[in-house]
């Protein structure tokens, strides 16, 4: 590897980090219920956010592709470190809602540009085979962090939402100063003189003239608004069985198996290839939460937090079937396609969940959304099996 890929690998390692060691994770629903008044208007928070990414996810694809990975990277630092800002001033609602739009704007700037970002660097070197190894390895850093955030989050929480809510600030703002530093890879330079307009009818083109890409992408979008959504929420869940101080610690526990997961990811996929591996760690993930939640017990969050040994494995599985698809010229535009899709349902699923939480309680609304994910697996098994008979 030549030092200016492995420099751009650690910046990326570290800035993952700091983008994901939000101490208020742990107890977002909880702060935001506070300040709303109720679990719906709560998630109306994450709803916000997801609307706010599935709007602008689309054209900040387009602009990695237009401008340039590293200006999107810098872009997408700033919008979070204002989010969280905005967060821990929030006096009500209407902020709390700024901050989420500000949340989206961030989330859609680097959901197609930054996997982007670093298949470009790794294809400067020749190294695009190993795209999979080296994004288990970046997502693990995403995992500690929340890990570490989550258990002091937890435990400042119990003292004061606020102190944990300014706190996370700081890290959001080190962010924004290491995406300065990243290097634009050579190959996603240069595209200034493409038009915009005939790059995003391309990208269009492509993913919907792809069945791989329709079939593990149309899963993604409803896997990960309905999961998301759950997984938002489950502190509320958890407040139910333990007390608050305590939510960190499911946290943690979730964190680390998904790191460990992460950093296997790559191993594991050369033995057993993605699709396989998608469906099984995706089963073993609702069989564990409708078993937590239809008999809920205090072992309830750790039989939750089991299912983050596969999360990892699953969400490189996942973007590794995609990434091999995406063409070269519109990898962002088309990465953000599939983002979009995913924002658009959990913005209209999240304020459903927190609905059925009031009238029903948080264990049964968590509940009713596992069976309803059983749903996309059945879709990538038809796959599966159809590409098997293909051979």
């Amino acid at each position: 590897m030549d030092k200016g890929t492995a420099r751009t690998i650690r910046l990326l390692s570290w800035f993952n980090f700091l983008q994901d060691f939000r101490l208020y994770a742990p107890v977002a629903i909880l702060y935001y219920t506070r300040i709303s008044g109720s679990f719906a208007s709560g998630m109306s928070v994450f709803a916000a956010a997801q609307l706010s990414s599935a709007v602008l996810e689309l054209p900040t694809g387009v602009l990695s592709d237009w401008i340039g990975r590293k200006k999107t990277l810098v872009l997408g630092a700033a919008c979070s470190t204002l989010s969280v800002a905005c967060y821990a001033a929030a006096p009500g609602l209407a902020v709390l809602w700024i901050g989420a739009a500000l949340e989206g704007a961030a989330s859609a700037l680097f959901s197609g540009n930054n996997n982007a970002l670093l298949f470009d660097c790794l294809r400067e070197g020749g190294m695009q085979d190993r795209f999979h190894e080296f994004l288990g390895r970046l997502g693990a850093w995403f995992q500690m962090a929340l890990a570490a955030s989550a258990l002091l989050g937890g435990i400042l929480a119990d003292r004061s939402f606020r102190l944990v809510m300014a706190l996370s600030v700081l890290p959001q703002a080190a962010a924004l100063v290491l995406s300065l530093l990243v290097r634009e890879p050579r190959a996603a330079s240069g595209r200034r003189e493409g038009d915009p307009v005939r790059l995003f009818r391309e990208a269009v083109r492509r993913f919907f003239g792809n069945r791989r890409i329709l079939v593990v992408g149309g899963a993604n979008m409803v896997s990960y608004a309905v999961s998301e959504s759950c997984f938002q929420f489950s502190g509320a869940f958890i407040a139910t069985l333990w007390p608050v101080w305590a939510i960190g610690i499911s946290q943690v526990l979730s964190n680390l198996g998904a790191a460990l997961s992460f950093r296997l990811s790559g191993r594991l996929i050369d033995r057993f290839r993605e699709l396989p591996l998608l469906i099984a760690s995706r089963l073993y993930g609702r069989v564990t939460h409708i078993l937590a939640t239809a008999m809920p017990s205090p072992a309830s969050p750790v039989i939750m937090a089991s299912s983050s040994l596969f999360f990892g494995v699953s969400t490189v599985s996942a973007e590794n079937l995609l990434q091999k698809e995406f063409s070269d010229g519109e990898r962002a535009t088309m990465g953000s396609i599939g983002s979009m899709g995913g924002a658009v349902l959990m913005a209209l699923y999240a304020p459903l969940l927190g609905l059925l939480a009031d009238a029903s309680g948080p264990g049964t609304a968590i509940l009713c959304s596992q069976l309803l994910l059983l749903a996309p697996i059945a879709v990538l098994a038809r796959e599966a099996a159809r590409e098997r008979k293909g051979r």
